[in-house]
C-alpha cells in the first residue's frame, strides 16, 4: 500500500493555472492516475500515466488543458492544469494503478486524501 499525498490545490480564477503534485515512497513502480469528484457528481478519471511515462491519457473534458508528468527519481507525479474553468472545481485525488489500459488506469489500488481545487472569480 502506497501512502499517497496530494498537494498544490487552491483557489484560482477562471483561466488560471495550478500544478498538483502526488508523492509517495515507491510511487515510481506504479502507473498513477488523477481523479476528481465535484459536489453531487460521481468521481471521474482525469488522467493516467504509465510507470515509465511512455503512455498517458486524458479525459476529453481536460484534453489540451491538463498535462500529466512524473519524476520517478523524486517519486512524484504532477498534473499541470491550465485554462481552468469553473467546471474543474472538485477534490482531486491521485491513485496507484497496475497499468494504463485503453483510456484509463487499470486495477486502481491506493488512494490519497485529496486536494481541493476551486475555480471561481
Amino acid at each position: 500500500q502506497l501512502q499517497l499525498v496530494e498537494s498544490g490545490g487552491g483557489l484560482v480564477q477562471p483561466g488560471g493555472s495550478l500544478r498538483l503534485s502526488c508523492t509517495a515512497s515507491g510511487l515510481r513502480y506504479y502507473a498513477i492516475g488523477w481523479f476528481r469528484q465535484a459536489p453531487g457528481k460521481e468521481r471521474e478519471e482525469v488522467s493516467c500515466i504509465s510507470q515509465g511515462a511512455g503512455t498517458t491519457n486524458y479525459a476529453d473534458s481536460v484534453k489540451d488543458r491538463f498535462f500529466i508528468s512524473r519524476d520517478n527519481a523524486k517519486d512524484t507525479v504532477y498534473l499541470q492544469m491550465n485554462s481552468l474553468e469553473t467546471e474543474d472545481t472538485a477534490i482531486y485525488y491521485c491513485a496507484s494503478a497496475s497499468r494504463v489500459y485503453g483510456r484509463s488506469c487499470s486495477e486502481v489500488g491506493s488512494w490519497g486524501q485529496g486536494t481541493q481545487v476551486t475555480v471561481s472569480s
